[in-house]
């Protein structure tokens, strides 16, 4: 009896040390481990809005999140441009003045904008992939998967999203425009829209494009973050229709957890010009990319991980070659304003856009690494942007080098908000100005918006 009266006494006093703990430091603090998954389920489940309130505050920080589309800028489908400088800069800074401080001075003041420092995952802890909500209803209604999370949404406001469905352009069929005639492309549909356009290899790489795989969060084990057991997610789910829907995930190859980057899902669209792939761009071919994604991005590096929940391993001869030659017909959207060499049409540009075009390959320096006809060298740069700032926490990340990033093609631009790696920069005027602080540029607000312009051109 005194034994059995002891041992509930050291529960008690583990438990109410617990509880301290948890309120003494912060009260979404996940548990090292659950007895259950139905525990775990409503541990997470109890605090998906204060995770959301927490990063919604974090935007809102950094960012001006209101409604306010462009009159004239439009994405290829008709979908508005949101236009302006979303990035709020600190108080008694101005945008002339960030620009005329040295690295050393913004970094001594602590004047660089929040929104130019690393964009934290909306559970930086937990991390996994997350989509959009008009993914997720759209995808739940036409095939009956469900994609929600019990534990968090996804963050960035839909109005700085790319699209939804993005329309899909064909290298070999450039005359038929959007060949998704306006819908998410999936297994249901997929036969229908491209048995006439498409090989019987091509067509069977597009059904393993979307075809759902178990990945770490979406599987049918108890260690997942959907509340019934998932067949899990498909490529294009990701990279929806060839081009992206920004969902948002961390990088599988850096440890630990808080020094993980946030990686947006970039478009796939002009593949076939691109030599680097992966999300530090490791991978030379997109076979290899098509190939290793799964041990990568689905399961975060983690080979225990990916025996458990039920890895897909891919034949290299015959599903990644099907699946590499669908994603190297992917095209870029048309540009009507461009000539054969990438470069404006003089005839069919208007001022403001030849002015920006001009500062392109010059003044703003954009062109040392963006180079036509695609806008991109396929090479790795380092933008070093901790030079602006201390290494510090936010979110549950530790802020601080980004390292070498690979040059993304600037053809379709428009189309695929928000902008950089991590998807910190909401708008190419937020873009613009963010490279005019790091590379020195000093440009003129005028200059600033000539040069945007040049860029929907794209």
């Amino acid at each position: 009896m005194k034994r059995a009266n002891m041992m509930a006494l050291a529960l008690c006093v583990m438990s109410a040390a617990w509880a301290g703990r948890a309120r003494a430091a912060d009260d979404l603090t996940t548990p090292q481990s659950f007895s259950s998954f139905e525990e775990m389920k409503k541990w997470f489940s109890a605090r998906r809005a204060e995770f959301g309130k927490k990063q919604e505050k974090l935007l809102n920080e950094r960012y001006d999140l209101s409604d306010r589309p462009s009159k004239d800028a439009r994405m290829s489908n008709g979908k508005p441009v949101q236009d302006g400088v979303r990035v709020k800069l600190p108080e008694g800074v101005t945008w002339d003045a960030l620009s005329k401080m040295t690295p050393e001075e913004v970094r001594a003041k602590d004047a660089l904008p929040k929104g130019f420092m690393p964009l934290p995952h909306p559970n930086h802890p937990e991390g996994g992939m997350l989509f959009p909500k008009s993914h997720i209803d759209l995808v739940k209604k036409q095939d009956g998967r469900d994609l929600e999370r019990f534990d968090l949404d996804f963050d960035i406001p839909e109005r700085f999203l790319p699209e939804f469905p993005s329309p899909m352009y064909l290298t070999t069929h450039p005359e038929l425009g959007d060949v998704s005639k306006g819908k998410l492309v999936t297994i249901d549909n997929y036969y229908e829209l491209f048995k006439n356009i498409l090989n019987m290899k091509q067509l069977d790489g597009l059904r393993l494009l979307l075809t759902p795989f178990p990945q770490q969060q979406f599987n049918a084990t108890d260690d997942r973050r959907v509340a019934r057991p998932s067949l899990g997610v498909t490529c294009f789910d990701c990279h929806v229709n060839g081009n992206t829907n920004s969902a948002t995930h961390l990088v599988g190859d850096i440890r630990p957890q808080e020094n993980r980057h946030r990686i947006e899902a970039p478009s796939l669209r002009g593949v076939n010009i691109q030599r680097l792939f992966g999300s530090q761009r490791a991978l030379k071919s997109i076979e290899d990319f098509t190939e290793f994604e799964q041990r990568a991005a689905y399961f975060d590096g983690d080979i225990a991980a990916a025996a458990k929940k039920g890895v897909n391993t891919l034949d290299r001869q015959s599903q990644v070659h099907h699946m590499a030659e669908f994603e190297n017909l992917l095209d870029f959207p048309p540009a009507p304003k461009l000539a054969i060499d990438g470069t404006l049409d003089p005839k069919k540009a208007t001022p403001a856009e030849l002015r920006g075009q001009g500062l392109f390959f010059g003044k703003a320096k954009c062109s040392t690494c963006h180079t036509p006809p695609y806008y991109t060298d396929n090479s790795m740069h380092d933008l070093k942007v901790e030079r602006f700032f201390k290494p510090r926490r936010i979110n549950g990340m530790l802020a601080s080098a980004d390292g070498a990033i690979k040059t993304f093609p600037l053809r379709g631009i428009k189309d695929t908000p928000p902008y950089l790696h991590d998807g910190r920069l909401l708008t190419l005027d937020d873009s613009v100005e963010f490279f005019n602080v790091v590379l020195e540029t000093k440009l003129s607000a005028e200059e600033k918006k000539d040069l945007v312009r040049f860029l929907q051109a794209l």
